[in-house]
């Protein structure tokens, strides 16, 4: 058996992007020359690193269980996975399963007719909103809530991992952008079984010619009309597209990949963020830099609105920064992070700021506060559509959170505590999503399942299982499909009206 250095580079720098370490992935992509290799990255399996370690682990345990004469014994407590690699405690192990089994040998059974006690149950735990994780229910789903798959349209086309998807807010079309270098346009209105996608390729100028980038698509917006669809990508470039799959613009200043990308309430500014650790405001309309903000120390990692001209941004440096069009220096700036912050995102009244960092904490800010109103330990984040100021005002404003505990949490933000914990999921939950009128919740999942939720009870209402861990979920603006996308390059959508 033989394997090159281009091959364990490649399984470990998939091994980061499917486990969310994308900036990360980025950087030893870079150091390792990804680029450079002859490896086709759409024919290798998701979890193909963590598979092949598997392999190795059980092959080490069958070792030490198969004693000198062949004969096996059952091998009382698993190895860890470093346990594997240390010879030492390879070699104990050994001698202590042929101890044992030269001990069964020679011990005479006992005849008094005395059974073992069983050992006793271990202690059950009640979690807290406050304290530790709750414990993940491994239960099946009830099969009256399961979306068969004939209930689903599984979108295929991309040649790799599909990491992002977002519905047009106007019409039935979903794009989705993946790290084959492209983005597509799936028109789900006339024929849903069988839908036309647009290919929209990101090429870059080589030599005179346009060639494929061959870079990942990190990002994508619709506008505010559903009339133009915004891409970034790890080539450094933003993009402006027409629904017919026309490229309008392409809006190039970052120096290095983007890794967010958002447009405002009325449709005139797109804004990004970028490894360069800068954001830029653009004119959508021109495709030119309106102003390029560079208050970061290190890598900018997400940007969200607060208004028309004014937005926050994020950063490996740890900082959260707010600023606005014309101001030469952050209107206000937000530290207590101990580590990479990696999403942020405003409430609907643009009052607080909610965001998540690799220090496994949410912190809630407020612009009437300099410090932080609320921490607790979570990961991804989503504001619900209701409150005040929304289309559904007489609902309370809820926060969802998901973790890769597998957990999905609701929060009561005004009380500080959790109304719901959901536990149905069994591996990682990437992304939670609610619906336009914010009574239920999609999550989506590296156990390959999209589940949906009530929120008022906190209920499973259904539950699809596709064929790839799930990347993202969103609804359709009229809460009646909801999309994915999927680690094995698939898409899929849900019509909920059918069910």
């Amino acid at each position: 058996m033989s394997f090159s250095s281009d091959e364990v580079n490649f399984l470990v720098y998939r091994y980061l992007q499917e486990s969310g370490f994308s900036h990360s992935a980025y950087t030893f992509g870079i150091e390792s020359h990804i680029s450079q290799s002859n490896i086709n990255g759409a024919l290798v399996p998701p979890a193909a690193l963590l598979s092949i370690l598997q392999k190795g682990l059980q092959y080490t345990e069958a070792e030490i269980s198969i004693g000198e004469d062949g004969t096996e014994q059952r091998l009382g407590e698993s190895l860890s996975l470093i346990d594997a690699v240390m010879p030492e405690v390879v070699a104990n192990r050994q001698n202590m399963q042929n101890q044992q089994k030269q001990a069964t040998k020679t011990e005479p059974p006992e005849t008094n007719g005395t059974t073992e006690e069983p050992a006793p149950p271990p202690p059950t735990t009640t979690t807290t909103a406050t304290t530790t994780p709750a414990p993940v229910e491994t239960m099946e789903v009830d099969q009256s809530i399961e979306i068969p798959a004939s209930k689903a349209t599984v979108l295929r086309g991309h040649e790799s991992e599909v990491f992002i998807c977002a519905w047009n807010p106007s019409t039935d079309l979903l794009a989705s952008g993946s790290g084959d270098s492209t983005a597509r346009i799936w028109d789900m209105s006339d024929n849903p079984a069988n839908p036309n996608q647009l290919v929209l390729r990101h090429c870059i100028q080589k030599g005179g010619t346009e060639v494929p980038s061959n870079k990942d698509v990190t990002s994508l917006d619709w506008n505010c009309d559903g009339t133009l669809l915004a891409t970034g990508s790890y080539d450094g470039y933003a993009r402006i597209w027409r629904t017919d799959g026309l490229l309008a613009s392409t809006l190039g200043q970052h120096k290095g990949p983007i890794f967010a990308l958002k447009w405002n309430k009325r449709g005139n500014y797109i804004l990004s963020a970028g490894v360069d650790k800068t954001t830029i405001i653009w004119d959508a309309a021109t495709g030119q830099c309106t102003q390029q903000f560079s208050f970061h120390s290190a890598p900018a990692l997400d940007v969200d609105w607060q208004s028309n001209q004014s937005f926050a941004s994020c950063s490996t440096d740890q900082c959260i920064h707010v600023c606005k069009l014309g101001v030469d220096k952050p209107i206000k700036s937000f530290q207590g992070h101990t580590n990479e912050v990696n999403a942020i995102k405003w409430d609907p009244q643009g009052q607080l700021l909610a965001s998540c960092s690799d220090d496994m904490t949410l912190k809630i800010w407020s612009m009437k506060q300099d410090t932080c109103a609320h921490s607790k330990e979570i990961y991804t984040i989503k504001w619900s559509p209701t409150g005040t100021g929304t289309q559904n005002p007489n609902m309370n404003l809820i926060l969802a959170s998901a973790s890769f505990d597998s957990t999905v949490r609701l929060w009561d933000v005004e009380r500080g505590v959790c109304i719901h914990t959901l536990t149905k999921h069994t591996e990682p939950v990437y992304s939670v999503a609610f619906s336009p009128d914010g009574k239920f919740l999609a999550s989506g999942s590296f156990d390959k399942c999209v589940h949906i939720w009530s929120t008022q009870s906190g209920q499973l209402v259904h539950s699809y299982k596709g064929t790839g861990g799930i990347f993202e979920v969103c609804w359709n603006s009229r809460g009646s499909k909801v999309g994915a996308s999927a680690s094995d390059g698939s898409v899929f959508v849900l019509d909920l009206r059918k069910l």
